[in-house]
C-alpha cells in the first residue's frame, strides 16, 4: 500500500524542499506493486514487518501478533537460517574477511606503504566490531531482508558523541531509491518519524511552528520526516564545508514543507544490497518472493492437515438412528449401553478421514522446495560429516559450492560489501582515526582494493588447491609405480602448502616461517650427514688399517 503525504498540509517554507517532496510523492506512488507483493511476504515469512508497508509503522501498536496468516513456519526458520548463513560466508565476525590492498602489489614492497595498508584493515575491523558500533547485529537483520523482499538498505555513518563507526539496518518500508545511469545507487529517500519532544531535541527552533508548539502540548505526537541524500549538482571542489562535498544532505519536514538541516557526505552513507534483479526493475528480487506460490500451498495444506489431524484424534462418530444413542458419551469412563448388538458387532462407527500419509508427502515436497530457495541443501555442504571424504574430496566440494554461490553472494560485493567498506575508510579518515598517508602512497593518489578472504571468496579458489592435489597426488602414485621420483621435481610445495593453507583458513600463527623451515631443513641435513658419517666410520677405519699393513709390508 502505497503512503502519501498528508493532503491537509498546503503551502510552503521553502521552495527545495517542496520540490524534493513531490519528487518523494512520485516514487512512493510508483512502488504500489512492490509494497503489495512485500507486504505478501512480509505475513508468511517474516511477521515483525507485516505491518511496515501499510503505513510507515505511525499507528501501529507495538507488540501485537502478526502470525495470523502464517500455519507453517518453515519459510521463517529457513530465513533465519540463510541470514546466518549469508553473514558466515560472506563476514564472519571470527575471522579477518577482507584487507585493504593497494592497486599495484609492488607499492607493498615499501615498508611504510604497507604498514599503512596493514593499519587501516586493522582499524577497520576495531571500530567495525567495538560495541557501539552495532555492526552484527544490524548486519544480521540486514541480510533478513534481503532474503525476503530481496532488498536489504544499511545505513554506515559515524558514531555522534564518541569516535568510531554507527551502522543500521533501515527497513525497505522507509527507503525510497534511484539508481544512475551506469546502476550504481544515485539517490536515497528515507522516511523518518519522530515525535514532537525528539524533533525539537534535534533540531530545536529551526522546525515549524506547529511542531514547536506540538512539543509543549503533545510531546509523543509523530511527524514525518525525511532524510535525502543524492549528488550535489552545485558542488565547489574547493571550499571545505558540506557544499564542497560529493553527496548532498536534508533533512526536511512534511509539517511546513520545510528544510530544517542542511549537510552532505564525501561518500554515500547508504548501501542497498539486493538478491537478484530483474531487467528494467531498480529493487531486488529475494528467494522468498520466488517461492511465494509455493509458501501459500503449504499454508493450506497445514490448514487441511491440521482439520484433518483434528478428525482422527477426535473423530466423528455415525449411528444408527434408533433412539438408542441419544444419550451418547464421549467421557472417559464413560459405559453407553446400546452401543453394539447382541452379537456384539459395533453399532456406532467413526467417519472416515483420509490418508494423512500423502498429505505429509505433499508437505514435504513444496517444504523441500522453499529449503532449496533459500539455499539449505547447498549450505548443508558447510556442516556434513567429513571424517571419511578426502582432503581432495573435500576441495571438490568447496569448489563446486563455490562455483554455484559466486552469482547468487558476488552482488554482496560490489552492491553492499564494497560500498560499505569505502564508507567506513572515509568516515574514519574524516575522525583522523587513520594513519596519515604516507608520502610514497599520495603520488598514487591514495587508491586501494579490497581484497577479500572470506569462506566465500576461498571457495572461489579451491579449483587451484583442488587441481594441485590431483597432480599430487597422480604423481605420487606414478613414481611409487615406476620407481622414478623425477615426475615429483615439477611439483613446488614450498610455494602450494602456504596458499593451500590460507585458502583453509588456518591461522598465520600455526604456519612456521621460511626462515623455521629453512632451519629444520638444515639441522635434518646435518643429522643425515653425521649419520652417514657415523655408519661409515668402520669402513673407513678398515681401509685405512688395510692402507697402513700395505705399507708395513
Amino acid at each position: 500500500m502505497a503512503m502519501a503525504l498528508p493532503a491537509n498540509v498546503t503551502g510552503s517554507e521553502d521552495y527545495s524542499a517542496d520540490e524534493t517532496l513531490k519528487r518523494i510523492e512520485k516514487l512512493v506512488g510508483n512502488r504500489g506493486n512492490w509494497e503489495s507483493h512485500w507486504q505478501e511476504v512480509a505475513e508468511r515469512v517474516l511477521p515483525s514487518y507485516s505491518r511496515s508497508f501499510t503505513g510507515h509503522g505511525i499507528t501501529q501498536a507495538q507488540g501485537e501478533k502478526r502470525t495470523e496468516l502464517m500455519y507453517d513456519a518453515t519459510a521463517a526458520l529457513s530465513l533465519i537460517k540463510f541470514g546466518a548463513v549469508m553473514e558466515s560466508i560472506l563476514c564472519p565476525r571470527s575471522s579477518r574477511w577482507h584487507r585493504i590492498m593497494p592497486m599495484d602489489k609492488a607499492i607493498l614492497q615499501n615498508r611504510a606503504a604497507r604498514d599503512w595498508f596493514e593499519d587501516t584493515t586493522n582499524k577497520l575491523f576495531a571500530y567495525r566490531y567495538s560495541p557501539r558500533a552495532n555492526f552484527a547485529s544490524q548486519k544480521q537483520e540486514n541480510y533478513l531482508q534481503v532474503g525476503a523482499f530481496g532488498t536489504g538498505p544499511f545505513f554506515t555513518d559515524r558514531f555522534f558523541g564518541k569516535p568510531g563507526l554507527r551502522y543500521k539496518s533501515c527497513s525497505l518500508s522507509d527507503i525510497y531509491f534511484t539508481m544512475d545511469h551506469q546502476g550504481i545507487l544515485d539517490e536515497v529517500y528515507r522516511h523518518v518519524p519522530m515525535t514532537a519532544r525528539q524533533a525539537v531535541a534535534r533540531w530545536g527552533q529551526k522546525l515549524p511552528d506547529a511542531i514547536v508548539q506540538s512539543s509543549m502540548k503533545e510531546p509523543d505526537r509523530e511527524y514525518i520526516f525525511w532524510h535525502c541524500v543524492k549528488p550535489r549538482d552545485d558542488r565547489d571542489p574547493q571550499r571545505l564545508d558540506y557544499k564542497g562535498m560529493v553527496y548532498s544532505s536534508h533533512y526536511i519536514s512534511v509539517q511546513g514543507r520545510k528544510t530544517v538541516e542542511e549537510g552532505g557526505y564525501n561518500s554515500m552513507p547508504y548501501q542497498i544490497s539486493r538478491h537478484t534483479v530483474a531487467s528494467g526493475e531498480t529493487y531486488g528480487r529475494g528467494p522468498a518472493m520466488l517461492v511465494l506460490p509455493n509458501i501459500k500451498v503449504l499454508n493450506e495444506q497445514k490448514k487441511t492437515v491440521l482439520k484433518q489431524g483434528h478428525r482422527v484424534t477426535d473423530p466423528v462418530l455415525l449411528a444408527h438412528d434408533d433412539g438408542v444413542l441419544d444419550s451418547f458419551s464421549l467421557k472417559n469412563g464413560a459405559i453407553n449401553f446400546g452401543g453394539v448388538n447382541a452379537d456384539g458387532r459395533p453399532l456406532v462407527h467413526p467417519l472416515p478421514t483420509g490418508n494423512l500419509s500423502i498429505a505429509k508427502e505433499m508437505m514435504g515436497e513444496e517444504r523441500a522446495i522453499i529449503k532449496d530457495a533459500f539455499l539449505l541443501s547447498l549450505f548443508e555442504i558447510l556442516v556434513e560429516d567429513r571424517r571419511d571424504m578426502t582432503a581432495t574430496e573435500v576441495l571438490h566440494r568447496a569448489q563446486e559450492k563455490g562455483l554455484l554461490l559466486a552469482p547468487t553472494m558476488g552482488r554482496q560485493h560490489t552492491e553492499d560489501l564494497g560500498p560499505q567498506i569505502e564508507r567506513e575508510v572515509d568516515v574514519l579518515a574524516q575522525q583522523g582515526l587513520l594513519l596519515p598517508m604516507p608520502e610514497y602512497l599520495r603520488g598514487t593518489d591514495g587508491e586501494y582494493k579490497v581484497e577479500y578472504d572470506s569462506p566465500l571468496s576461498r571457495f572461489a579458489r579451491a579449483e587451484e588447491a583442488s587441481g594441485f592435489l590431483e597432480l599430487a597426488d597422480f604423481s605420487i602414485k606414478a613414481a611409487a609405480e615406476t620407481q622414478n621420483p623425477a615426475m615429483l621435481d615439477w611439483l613446488d610445495f614450498d610455494a602450494a602448502i602456504p596458499e593451500i593453507a590460507d585458502l583453509k583458513a588456518v591461522p598465520v600463527r600455526w604456519i612456521k616461517t621460511l626462515a623455521a623451515v629453512q632451519a629444520i631443513r638444515e639441522g635434518r641435513n646435518a643429522a643425515q650427514e653425521q649419520a652417514q658419517l657415523i655408519e661409515a666410520l668402520p669402513g673407513i677405519a678398515g681401509l685405512a688399517k688395510a692402507q697402513q699393513g700395505a705399507l708395513v709390508r
